[in-house]
This record gives structure tokens, C-alpha cells and sequence, in this order.
């Protein structure tokens, strides 16, 4: 593969990659490198090193919070590699620790691109077990469950959440539900979609008591922190009960944080995907979109 940047010092052509990255963050202090425990970022960036031999950074689509996955995390590397750059995800693979995926790379597409700034939309799933018919009410866990959702004990009204998830859509200013990343002060997002689907619980079949799985799809041009965990929490009240539609869309107004009610569990949340409009194809292989599980408009 030519080079796609300057000579490194050994003489291995610099290569500036662009990856797609999937990771299970149970164990991880979340994406970005910080002092006092392991981090996505410095697990990938360890792990180029030791292939290289160099410092690598490794630059991504967005922060992930604490225990938060990801299906479709985007990440820019300038990495030295002499060889292909399938061998380099072999490798880089090789070195990662077992949660942390690198399921493309793909040279970056031009000079313009970077995997945070040229994002236009990102798309998180929020996985939330409840007790479906016939199942007593009261189950606080589920070993099978706890990893990758959360667990409410109560039956939730699925039409009332999806009636108050409606009221996201569009131009918003969402203060009430998150903080803006260090260094801007801009509380207005664009939301694409917002919707609650009832899906199969892979496992409810095993159990003695059948459970269902509620998913919360949330596409937007950006996401404020921790906006995503507050409004899944905040749509949670209303589908037990205890906030109506009307006092939802009363706290969105408000514009102010203390009306929201606290951030959701992380281990239910994935960045499922991040698009690109100025770079459509960026994943596509063989006419398929690596990991891209397409967005569906929810049914009436």
C-alpha cells in the first residue's frame, strides 16, 4: 500500500489509518487516557506500540464514559507500518486485550478528516429488562442481563416513553439532561430519531420468568455528557409512572440540571455507530456497512 504520510525515522512509511472499533467497557475507566485506572485509548495506543516500536496516537470519534461500550467507535491513527494494512489489524489485534476489537481499518480518506469533527450524526443504544406478562414483579437482577443492560424491576409503559421520546426530536437546548464537553459552553443538539422498540430477551426462554427487553435508539448530531444515561433515566420515570409526558417536556424547557433525574447505569449503553456525510463509504466493504445496523423509523 503507498504511503499515505511522511517517512518515519526507521524508514517504514507513516500510514494515517482510520478504524472501526468495537469494545466491551465493563473493565475500562472509559475511552479517553486518564490517570487512575485502564482506558480504551491507552489500551490501543499500548498496543501500537508494541508493534511499532513508537508512540502512536490514537485519536477518537468521542469520549465513552466508565463502563459504556461501543459497536462503531471511530478512531485516527498516524501510525509506521511497512506492510499491509490488514496485517497491521491482525497485529494490532494480536496486542489488544480480549475486550477491545479493531474490526476495520481503512486509510484515512484526505487531510480534512478527523473521526470527531467530521462526525454529522452518532447513534446510541440503551438496553433496559423488565418483567414481560406473566413474570411476578420484583426481580431486582439477573446474572445473564446485568452486563450489558439494566434491570428494572417494574413493568414499564412502553407507548408513554415512546410518547415522551417524541418530544426530543429537533433542535433542542438539552441543559436539563447533560453538560457540554470541557471547553465549549453550546447546550443545543439536533435529534435525528428517539424511539422505544420491544425486542426478544435471548435468554427469557431459559428462565422461569419471561423478561423483555426494551431498547431506547437515540440519534443525533452530537450528545452533551452523560445525556443520553439522563434521558433514558428520565423517560424511565414516565414509563413507571411516576412523571406524565407533560412533566418530561416541562424539564426538557426548563433548561436546567437539577430537573433531570440521575444518569441511568452505564453498562446498558453502546455508541452503536457514528456517521459521516462528507464520507459515506468509509466503512462499506464489499456493499455492506461494517457493523452498521441500519436505524428503523418505529412503528405506530
Amino acid at each position: 500500500m503507498p504511503s499515505t504520510g511522511a517517512a518515519a525515522p526507521e524508514g517504514n512509511p507513516v500510514h494515517r489509518v482510520c478504524g472501526l472499533v468495537a469494545y466491551d467497557g465493563t473493565e475500562f475507566y472509559g475511552f479517553q487516557i486518564q490517570r487512575g485506572g485502564p482506558t480504551i485509548q491507552g489500551a490501543l495506543e499500548a498496543a501500537l506500540a508494541r508493534i511499532t516500536g513508537k508512540p502512536c496516537r490514537v485519536v477518537g470519534s468521542g469520549r465513552t464514559d466508565t463502563g459504556v461500550h461501543a459497536r462503531g467507535q471511530v478512531i485516527m491513527a498516524q501510525v509506521p507500518w511497512r506492510h499491509s494494512l490488514d496485517a497491521l489489524e491482525r497485529a494490532w489485534n494480536h496486542f489488544l486485550p480480549r475486550p477491545i476489537l479493531v474490526r476495520r481499518l481503512v486509510p484515512v480518506p484526505d487531510a480534512r478528516f478527523h473521526p470527531r469533527f467530521s462526525a454529522t450524526a452518532r447513534t446510541y443504544r440503551y438496553t433496559v429488562y423488565h418483567p414481560g406478562p406473566g413474570s411476578p414483579e420484583g426481580h431486582h437482577r439477573f446474572p445473564l442481563y446485568d452486563r450489558y443492560g439494566l434491570v428494572v424491576p417494574q413493568r414499564l409503559d412502553l407507548e408513554a416513553m415512546n410518547q415522551a421520546a417524541s418530544c426530543l426530536v429537533g433542535e433542542h437546548d438539552f441543559a436539563t439532561f447533560g453538560q457540554p464537553p470541557e471547553g465549549e459552553t453550546r447546550t443545543v443538539r439536533v435529534i435525528h430519531a428517539a424511539f422505544w422498540e420491544r425486542l426478544e430477551a435471548s435468554v427469557a426462554s431459559a428462565d422461569l420468568y419471561p423478561w423483555e427487553a426494551l431498547v431506547f435508539t437515540v440519534t443525533g448530531n452530537a450528545f452533551l455528557r452523560r445525556m443520553v444515561r439522563n434521558l433514558v433515566s428520565s423517560l424511565l420515570a414516565v414509563g413507571r409512572g411516576e412523571w406524565d409526558v407533560e412533566a418530561f417536556q416541562d424539564a426538557l424547557a426548563a433548561r436546567d440540571r437539577s430537573r433531570s433525574r440521575p444518569p441511568a447505569p452505564p453498562q446498558g449503553l453502546v455508541l452503536e455507530r457514528v456517521d459521516y456525510a462528507d464520507y459515506p463509504d468509509l466503512f462499506r466493504t464489499g456493499g455492506a456497512e461494517m457493523g452498521y445496523a441500519e436505524v428503523r423509523e418505529r412503528e405506530p
